[in-house]
């Protein structure tokens, strides 16, 4: 996958769970803002690996880059 569909997707869950989030603060029902909660964190976490694979990267063709010198 992509940096640009791994930013996509962290960006789609943490949307997405906020938006059950808030829909269960309104309604009242604990177990769908606890799933919002979670999808929300589960973005997050996409997009911090998406960071630290483009970082991972990044350093390799750094390496690659030294090596060919």
């Amino acid at each position: 996958m992509s940096k640009t569909n791994d930013k996509f997707d962290a960006l789609k869950d943490k949307t997405i769970g906020k938006a059950k989030e808030m829909a269960g603060k309104v309604t009242g029902d604990d177990s769908k803002e606890l799933e919002g909660k979670t999808q929300k964190e589960a973005g997050k976490l996409k997009d911090k690996k998406a960071d630290l694979k483009d970082k991972a990267a990044k350093k390799v063709n750094e390496a690659t880059d030294r090596d060919k010198r």
